[in-house]
């Protein structure tokens, strides 16, 4: 019998969609109380990729990525995703926004992949537990991210692949 291997420790990564600055600041300021100090933030990066978060949160929507120190348990993914979605609203509230302010999408690396958590069900998610989803969105070899034919699209641009890549770099060392 082969007794099960317990879960290597991964690396915590959020994006983070706003057209304010305020709400980015806000979110960056609650997601360290939760899971500690960042280690790599990307540039802010034009999210115009797809207009699907327009109606609620408006347009000229950018996104920047959050790389965190502390290694998490990937079994925790689906926890995460729903404090983040909570974050989503009190962020919404204390602006006094009527809809959503920010959208944070927690994922995680592992030394192959990334992977993102979705409350949206499609045929390629995994279910994890309370309406989460796992949903791979990167594959790794030793000198790049390979994409998949439901990547992202702006995941797939060589600026996110060079960031995730990076990320990945400093992932392996805390590891080694």
């Amino acid at each position: 019998m082969v007794e099960a291997e317990p879960f290597s420790p991964v690396k915590l990564i959020c994006g983070v969609i706003s057209s304010q600055g305020e709400g980015f600041r806000r979110a960056e300021e609650m997601l360290v109380h939760l899971y500690g100090l960042i280690d790599l933030i990307s540039p802010l990066i034009k999210f115009n990729f797809t207009d699907y978060y327009e109606k609620q949160m408006g347009k000229n929507l950018k996104r920047k990525i959050l790389s965190f120190t502390r290694l998490i348990s990937p079994e925790s993914l689906s926890e995460i995703k729903l404090q983040t979605n909570e974050l989503e609203e009190e962020i919404r509230r204390e602006m006094k926004a009527s809809q959503r302010v920010v959208n944070l999408d927690p994922g995680y690396l592992a030394p192959s992949a990334l992977i993102m958590a979705t409350a949206k069900n499609f045929a390629h998610r995994i279910p994890l537990q309370h309406g989460i989803y796992a949903h791979l969105e990167l594959l790794f070899t030793k000198k790049e991210a390979r994409t998949l034919s439901w990547t992202y699209p702006d995941y797939k641009t060589e600026e996110y692949q060079r960031f995730f890549m990076e990320i990945r770099k400093v992932y392996l060392s805390q590891l080694a």
